[in-house]
């Protein structure tokens, strides 16, 4: 088992997963810090703190634009951290299936060349078990 464990873990292009891995560990730390944020009521109550309190309208819509703005921000990056995610899950599933075949084809050439060896070592033989018998 250990060598189907290596056989998969060397055929794993670990070049592109580690220059891979500073941008999706980046987009995990800016999503994580954005989830910090019990919901996004907290940005607008972050956004009204900023408002005086006996501002106008314009003023607090504006003010509520830009928290919106900000959220906007916020889910456009958590959304290309998730299609990053995906799409190296995507090659690590592919490249496990690759090897899942490779193991099959592997085993059915072992069981064919057991069973070439042992009639091979039948015809050697077969002499010689016909005297220890008889």
């Amino acid at each position: 088992m250990s060598l189907l464990w290596k056989t998969i873990l060397t055929n794993v292009p670990w070049s592109d997963v580690l220059g891979k891995a500073p941008v999706i560990a980046e987009g995990a730390k800016k999503l994580w810090q954005g989830l910090g944020r019990k919901n996004g009521e907290a940005a607008v109550a972050e956004a009204e703190a900023f408002i005086a309190p006996d501002a106008d309208h314009a003023t607090r819509l504006t003010g509520l634009e830009a928290a919106q703005r900000k959220l906007r921000t916020q889910l456009l990056a958590s959304g290309e951290l998730i299609q990053a995610l995906s799409e190296q899950n995507t090659q690590l599933v592919a490249q496990v299936e690759t090897l899942r075949r490779r193991a099959h084809y592997q085993g059915w050439g072992l069981a064919a060349t057991a069973l070439l060896a042992t009639l091979a070592l039948l015809l050697v033989w077969q002499p010689r078990l016909t005297e220890f018998f008889a």
